[in-house]
C-alpha cells in the first residue's frame, strides 16, 4: 500500500492510492478486517471480524516489530507465533453500510391509517442529491406506510399508500403519481442548502386531499423557497406495516439496509392522527405547538446520548444509528450561548450524514483467548488471500495493576482513531476526522469498530515528491529500536490511559511516547500531569503533541470525538459547535483551554513541512550538570541528527516540530538543550499564532527546540520536539547520536545510572 498526501492540518494529510477490483466492499481493499477491541490482556477474548473477496483467506498471528518497507532502513520485520486461529477462513464480503439516522421500535401509535399530519424543521446540506427521507415508516414494496421527504428536485414531500395505490407529490409539483390535482397552489421552489424551514404534510381520509408545505424560518418577503401544494389523491386510508418509523432513512425490508439518507439537521419531528390545518402549521412555523400529538420527539434532551426522547406521553423513544452529529445549533439558535448545556433548547437538532459510519457490525470470523505467557506488544492478526494482504493489529499490555517492565510504551490509539481512514482510504465509506462528510461538514467522530486501515505495517505515505512512514508504521521504528538495543518494555494505549488514569502509569519508572501523540483527553492529561509530579519519567519521543481536545464516548466506548476550531486544521466547526457532544467540554486546542503542551512537555507544535529536516545543534544549556548524562559520548559541536531520516528525507527535526515557549508555559528552569532551524521554505509556522497577516516574518518560530527539566519527587521530561526523531533511531546500525542520546537518557530514567 502507499499513500499520497495533501496540504495537512497538523499533519500531512493522507489519501491512498486505490487499486484493485472495483467492486471490492472497500475500495482497493480485497481483504479488510477489525478487532473488537484495541487493547487485550491476557486471559481476555479478542473477536476479528473479516470481510474478503477471495473465497478463502489464510489468518496468522504474528509481533510486529519494523512496520517500515524502505530500503533505507533495517527493513520490515515481523516474528510469526502460534495462535489458536492460525488457519484457513471461508471468505465472505461483509457490507459497509453507511448513512446515520435515528430509530423508533414498530408500536401501534404509528400505524397512522386514517388521516395524519407529519412535521419537523429541517436544515438540507444537499437538497439536490437525491430523495432523502425526512420521517418514514415508508414501504414501497406493499404500498404501506408513509413518508415525509425531500424529493429529487429538493422540493418537500409526501409518500403513503392504502396497500394497493401509492400517493406521491411534493411542494414542487402538485400531481400525485396517479391523480391530478383538483387546483392549483402556491408552489415552492426547490431548497436552497443550508437554510432553515418547516417541512409538512397532511393527509385528509376523509377528503382524500393531502398537502405539503415548506415554510421558511426566516421570513423573507417574496421567499423562493416558500410554497404549498395540496391535491385530491382518491385515497381514503393508509396500509399499517411491521416496519420501523426512520428519521433521516427509509427502512430496509427483511433485513435490507435502510435507504434514502438525509444530508443535513432535523429538529422537532413530529406525528399527528389528524390534520392540522392551514393556520395550525403557519402557527407552529412561529413557535404556536398544536396539542396531543402521537409521537413529539425532543432532541435537546438526552443530548449527550444516543437515545431520543419522546415527549408525547406514549413513550415512544428511539435510538441514533451510526452516530449523526448531536449538540449543534437548532432553527432557533440565536449566538446568545455557545454552550448548549446552558441553553438547551437552542441546539435542539442532529446533523445526519449519508456517509456516517459508527459500527460497521460484521460478523465474527474468528477469535483469539490471549495466553498468560504471551508478552507485552504489539501483536496483528496477518490475513492473506493469494497476492492481497491486511493486517489488523491489536495491542497486549500487562494484566490490570501490574507490569513486566520498569517501561512503558504508550501508543498513542486516539491519534490512530483521528487519523483511521483519512482521504479516500476507503472512499465515501470510510472517513477520518480529517476528511469532510458529503455535504462539505467535518467529520468529528471516529470509531474503533471499523476497518482502520491507516493502522496498518508496511504503510507508506507521500507529501509532495516524499515518500515516508507516519503514524502506526513511524511507531514501529521505536519498537524496533527497543528491541534492537535490548531495553524491556510493556506496551500500554490511550485507551487504557484515559479510562485507569495515573494507576495505569504508576508501576512504571518510564513512559514512552509515539512520534506523534496529537489527540489528548482530559483524563488522559491529568494521568499524566499527576504520574510526572509523583516522581514518573516522560520521554516525548515525537512533535505535534498534546494538542487536539478530543475523548470518547463514556457509555459506548469505542467512539472518539472532536470538534476543530482555533487550529491548524482541514475544517471548523460550525459557530456554535465547539463543544463535544459527548462530554459537554470545549473542544478545539488544548491550548485555548490553558493546557498549552510547553506547560506539560516544555514543547509545543510551531511547524510543519515535507521532505528535508534538519540537524540539532547543541545549546549552552546542553553544558549545565543537570543534563551531563544526556550528552554522554556526544560532542560539543557535534550536530544531531544530521544524516539521513526514515520518516523525511534528512535530518532529527522533520515533519512536524515543536518549540518551547515561556509565554506558554514552559517551565522556567527548563533546559534549551538543543535547536533545530533553518528548515527549508516548505516549513510553514501554525496559524494559531499568527495573529496579523504581512507584518513580518514568522521564520523565527519555524524551528525545533530539544528540552529537559525535572517534575517534583524526582520527576523529569525529556522532549524532542520533532515527529522526526525515531526515523533517525536506526541510521548507521543503530549507531548514531540520536540513537545515543535516546538511550542515554531511557536508562539514566530507569535507573541504570543512578
Amino acid at each position: 500500500m502507499q499513500l499520497v498526501s495533501r496540504t495537512c492540518c497538523l499533519a500531512f494529510l493522507l489519501a491512498v492510492l486505490l487499486s484493485g477490483s472495483s467492486e471490492a466492499q472497500i475500495p482497493g481493499h480485497p481483504i479488510a478486517g477489525y478487532a473488537d477491541r484495541l487493547s487485550v490482556q491476557p486471559g481476555q477474548v479478542i473477536r476479528f471480524m473479516v470481510s474478503s473477496e477471495a473465497p478463502q483467506y489464510d489468518a496468522q498471528l504474528v509481533r510486529l516489530i519494523h512496520g517500515d518497507t524502505s530500503p533505507r532502513g533495517p527493513g520490515y520485520r515481523e516474528q510469526e507465533l502460534n495462535g489458536s486461529f492460525d488457519g484457513s477462513y471461508q471468505g465472505r464480503l461483509q457490507p459497509l453500510e453507511n448513512g446515520s439516522s435515528a430509530v423508533v421500535a414498530d408500536h401501534t401509535a404509528l400505524d397512522l391509517t386514517g388521516s395524519f399530519s407529519l412535521v419537523a424543521w429541517i436544515y438540507p446540506t444537499t437538497p439536490d442529491s437525491g430523495t432523502q427521507a425526512i420521517v418514514s415508516k415508508w414501504s414501497a414494496a406493499d404500498r404501506s406506510g408513509y413518508a415525509l421527504c425531500l424529493e429529487e428536485d429538493g422540493s418537500v414531500g409526501l409518500r403513503f399508500g392504502d396497500g394497493t395505490r401509492e400517493a406521491r407529490m411534493r411542494t414542487g409539483a402538485s400531481i400525485p403519481v396517479y391523480l391530478r390535482s383538483e387546483k392549483a397552489y402556491p408552489v415552492g421552489d426547490p431548497l436552497h442548502s443550508s437554510l432553515w424551514l418547516l417541512a409538512a404534510a397532511t393527509f385528509d381520509a376523509t377528503t382524500g386531499i393531502a398537502t405539503v408545505y415548506q415554510l421558511p424560518g426566516t421570513a423573507w418577503p417574496n421567499h423562493p423557497a416558500a410554497g404549498m401544494a395540496s391535491a385530491q389523491t382518491g385515497a381514503h386510508s393508509v396500509a399499517a406495516n411491521d416496519l420501523a418509523l426512520m428519521i433521516a432513512a427509509t427502512p430496509g425490508l427483511n433485513g435490507a439496509p435502510s435507504s434514502e439518507h438525509f444530508n443535513g439537521k432535523i429538529e422537532a419531528p413530529r406525528i399527528y392522527d389528524r390534520v392540522l390545518s392551514a393556520e395550525e402549521i403557519t402557527g407552529l412555523a412561529q413557535g404556536r405547538i398544536p396539542p396531543d400529538p402521537v409521537a413529539a420527539w425532543d432532541f435537546s434532551l438526552r443530548m449527550q446520548t444516543r437515545e431520543l426522547e419522546d415527549t408525547s406521553g406514549n413513550d415512544l423513544h428511539g435510538h441514533t444509528r451510526h452516530f449523526p452529529k448531536r449538540a449543534v445549533t437548532g432553527h432557533g439558535w440565536d449566538g446568545s450561548e455557545m454552550d448548549f448545556a446552558r441553553a438547551p433548547g437552542h441546539y435542539g437538532a442532529i446533523h445526519f450524514h449519508d456517509d456516517d459510519l459508527d459500527d460497521a457490525g460484521w460478523t465474527v470470523s474468528f477469535e483469539y483467548t490471549l495466553p498468560d505467557a504471551l508478552k507485552s506488544g504489539i501483536y496483528a492478526a496477518r490475513l492473506r488471500a493469494g497476492q492481497d494482504e491486511d493486517y489488523i493489529p491489536f495491542y497486549v499490555r500487562p494484566t490490570a495493576g501490574t507490569a513486566t517492565s520498569e517501561v512503558a510504551l504508550l501508543v498513542p490509539t486516539f491519534s490512530y482513531l483521528a487519523y483511521a481512514n483519512g482521504f479516500g482510504v476507503g472512499g465515501k465509506q470510510l472517513l477520518s476526522l480529517y476528511d469532510k462528510h458529503s455535504d462539505g461538514s467535518g467529520v468529528t467522530y471516529s470509531s474503533r469498530l471499523l476497518p482502520i486501515l491507516n493502522m496498518r505495517p508496511k504503510l507508506s505515505g507521500k507529501w509532495e515528491e516524499v515518500t515516508f512512514p507516519h503514524q502506526f508504521t513511524a511507531d514501529l521504528h521505536l519498537v524496533d529500536w527497543l528491541e534492537n538495543k535490548g531495553h524491556s518494555y510493556d506496551v500500554i494505549t490511550d485507551e487504557d490511559l484515559h479510562w485507569e488514569g495515573s494507576a495505569l502509569l504508576s508501576p512504571y519508572r518510564v513512559i514512552l511516547t509515539g512520534s506523534h501523540p496529537e489527540y489528548w483527553s482530559e483524563q488522559m492529561l491529568d494521568a499524566l500531569t499527576d504520574y510526572l509530579n509523583q516522581g514518573g519519567r516522560l520521554m516525548y519521543l515525537g512533535g505535534n503533541g498534546f494538542y487536539w481536545v478530543t475523548n470518547i464516548d463514556p457509555v459506548l466506548r469505542h467512539t472518539v470525538e472532536i470538534r476543530r476550531w482555533g487550529g491548524t486544521q482541514t475544517w471548523g466547526a460550525q459557530p456554535g459547535e465547539h463543544y463535544l457532544s459527548t462530554t459537554g467540554e470545549m473542544g478545539g486546542l488544548w491550548r485555548a483551554r490553558g493546557r498549552a503542551p510547553q506547560r506539560l512537555v516544555g514543547v509545543g507544535f510551531t511547524a510543519q513541512g515535507p521532505g528535508h529536516g534538519m540537524p540539532f545543534a547543541r545549546q549552552p544549556d546542553s553544558f549545565d550538570p543537570r543534563v551531563s548524562f544526556i550528552f554522554e559520548g556526544i560532542g560539543d559541536e557535534e550536530l544531531i541528527g544530521d544524516f539521513p531520516n526514515l520518516v523525511m528525507e534528512y535530518g532529527a527535526s522533520s515533519f512536524e516540530i515543536d518549540r518551547m515557549d515561556f509565554q506558554l508555559g514552559t517551565p522556567p528552569h527548563a533546559l534549551l538543550l538543543a535547536t533545530a532551524s533553518g528548515h527549508p521554505a516548505q516549513y510553514v509556522h501554525v496559524i494559531e499564532q499568527v495573529y496579523q497577516s504581512n507584518l513580518g516574518p514568522v521564520d523565527a518560530l519555524v524551528k525545533s527546540d530539544m528540552v529537559y527539566f525535572e517534575y517534583p519527587e524526582g520527576g523529569a521530561v525529556f522532549s524532542v520536539g520533532s515527529i522526526g526523531w525515531d526515523g533517525c533511531l536506526s541510521y548507521n546500525g543503530y549507531d548514531n547520536n540520536v540513537s545515543r542520546i535516546t538511550d542515554n537518557v531511557l536508562r539514566q530514567f530507569r535507573g541504570e545510572a543512578e
